[in-house]
């Protein structure tokens, strides 16, 4: 079922070899048919990650049977239909989680990947939310079993995955302390919600974090950074404390005394997302939509917003995500309402 006539070409980001954000350029390239289980999307809206310049550098290739466009959430409205498809799902404004490809006009997601954007809500808002929601949601929520008057420690927390992680703790009553790099970054966490946030370039967050815990530690912590903050973030657990790994932006490998793990019954753990089956992702999907779409539904959820750029700007966005200086989620506009 198709909702308009579609050209078969469309505008997309690429690039023909890995490098720094100058490679991307604007593309033509085919529009993706949908497989049965699939919607094509015309897409309003396609947020910049992380995993975006990662791939884009070379190290973070698209995953077998992924398209090998960047772009992992989007917002727009489904134009056509898989075979298998819910036929209510035409013509709806939805934002999903991409395996792929969402820098384009055009992208096919599985239709268990979509969400339905709220009436009023902002498309450029609903691009920003599924990538860090799916994230922080398995991750912290369902991984590291964060729950109510929980205390968790989360690093980076002016990121996209940081202002997430603080929007949901804030909802579920979950106490968060964030790392920063600054003190203003420091600043704007606290005005987000962060309940306390340190600056990890003049403070020992393993001290402060000791402090605020009165000596105790937290439950949870959620890193993307690895390397020599591991041993450092196993410090900060409390006794049966849950450690969930999502990046390794400052190495991939650490030492840690194994009796520590022992004699306090810790847990070290970690995921990825991107390489799940859709089968996964779905199921993550109804969670969320039972749980926390009710919160987006009535506008007590919205995605910190940085900075909303053109696609054929992409280069800009992905320099400035980079530099560290933005604050939440930078999006790239396809179309406009």
């Amino acid at each position: 079922m198709t909702l308009a006539v579609i050209s078969k070409e469309m505008r997309a980001i690429g690039f023909e070899a890995p490098g720094g954000p100058d490679v991307l350029r604007v593309i033509r390239e085919p529009i993706p048919v949908p497989k049965a289980d699939e919607v094509l999307i015309r897409v309003h809206t396609a947020g910049v990650n992380r995993p975006d310049a990662a791939q884009r550098a070379g190290r973070y290739p698209a995953p077998p049977g992924a398209s090998p466009l960047l772009g992992l959430e989007v917002s727009g409205e489904v134009v056509q239909l898989g075979a298998e498809a819910e036929p209510l799902l035409l013509g709806q404004k939805v934002c999903a989680l991409c395996n792929g490809g969402g820098y384009a006009e055009y992208v096919a997601v599985p239709a268990g990947q979509c969400l339905p954007v709220p009436d009023g809500y902002d498309m450029a808002e609903a691009a920003a939310l599924p990538e860090t929601l799916f994230t922080v949601w398995t991750n912290l929520f369902e991984r590291a079993y964060a729950v109510e008057d929980d205390v968790v420690l989360v690093h980076g927390g002016t990121s996209g995955i940081g202002t997430m992680a603080i929007s949901l703790c804030k909802l579920f009553g979950v106490t968060i302390i964030v790392t920063c790099g600054s003190d203003e970054k420091c600043r704007q966490a606290l005005d987000w919600g962060a309940h306390h946030a340190i600056n990890y370039r003049t403070q020992d967050y393993v001290d402060v974090v000791k402090e605020i815990t009165h000596g105790r530690g937290v439950q949870a912590v959620l890193d993307m950074v690895g390397g020599d903050y591991l041993p450092r973030n196993l410090k900060c657990l409390d006794v049966e404390g849950r450690h969930v790994s999502i990046a390794t932006l400052g190495g991939m490998k650490a030492e840690v005394s194994i009796i520590d793990i022992m004699t306090r019954r810790l847990t070290l753990t970690g995921s990825t997302l991107r390489p799940r089956s859709n089968v996964f992702k779905g199921l993550v999907a109804d969670e969320i939509a039972r749980t926390v779409w009710p919160y987006v539904e009535q506008g007590k959820l919205r995605p910190a917003m940085d900075r909303v750029y053109a696609l054929e700007d992409a280069a800009e966005a992905h320099a400035r995500m980079e530099a560290g200086d933005h604050f939440g989620k930078i999006v790239l506009r396809v179309a406009e309402d």
